[in-house]
């Protein structure tokens, strides 16, 4: 069980984010064209992310904290890659409840 903390918490958080975010991508991807080679690839994306979510939880063990602060730490990758890569705009009301995201993490990580 050494993998589950060869990196800290943050690392497999962030690690399982990006993962699902470009699982986000790819899901885009397949939308926009139909294919099965897309939709394997997202398959294999989603195994990664959720195998990373894995040793984030084992390390932390507190599944309230930890889910939460994935999920933020999720969507605030899933909208970047919107706004880079897809051209996406967010509205003021948006982009203020993006900041209360970062906001909640900070939070959620202190002890």
């Amino acid at each position: 069980m050494a993998i589950f903390t060869f990196f800290p918490f943050w690392i497999w958080i962030i690690i399982s984010a990006i993962f699902f975010a470009l699982g986000e991508f790819v899901s885009k991807e397949f939308a926009l064209n139909p294919g099965w080679t897309l939709f394997l690839l997202f398959l294999v994306v989603d195994i990664i992310s959720a195998t990373a979510w894995i040793p984030a939880i084992f390390e932390k063990s507190q599944l309230s904290i930890t889910g939460v602060i994935w999920s933020v730490v999720a969507l605030i990758v899933t909208v970047v890659i919107g706004i880079l890569i897809f051209n996406e705009k967010l509205t003021m009301t948006q982009t203020i409840g993006l900041a209360f995201g970062f906001v909640a993490v900070i939070l959620l990580s202190q002890k």
